[in-house]
């Protein structure tokens, strides 16, 4: 896939998730979509196909009142695509680990997007 039209796809990716456009990101994702979420290296997160994923989006969503990726910068290799990422979010309920609703979340981290027949097959965030 030609790398500028995996650039274009992971904005509108991006954009959409940063607008809790749970239609717009899906409309994007190859019905194979796996998902993976890692954090401090271990997967804590991981969904295969359409519905899963819009299951864990709908899930996330609810969990922030506002949230926003930022991309700080582009890799290729063959069909994948890495982006840097800085992400703010503010919570929109308590979490079970002592945060509560109002906080702001501030990570930095990279999202990896693999593709197949013009579509995001694979999503991995690394935070």
């Amino acid at each position: 896939m030609d790398p500028m039209k995996m650039r274009d796809m992971v904005e509108k990716y991006v954009e959409a998730y940063n607008s809790f456009d749970i239609n717009g990101m899906i409309a994007l994702l190859h019905e194979e979509i796996e998902f993976r979420n890692f954090s401090n290296g271990s997967v804590d997160v991981e969904t295969k196909g359409i519905e899963e994923f819009r299951e864990i989006a709908e899930r996330s969503k609810s969990l922030f009142s506002h949230r926003c990726q930022t991309i700080g910068g582009y890799s290729f290799e063959d069909d994948k695509l890495q982006i840097e990422i800085d992400y703010e979010g503010i919570l929109a309920k308590d979490l079970p680990n002592g945060m509560k609703a109002g906080e702001k979340i501030h990570m930095k981290g990279k999202s990896v997007f693999a593709f197949k027949n013009d579509r995001i097959v694979v999503i991995e965030d690394f935070s």
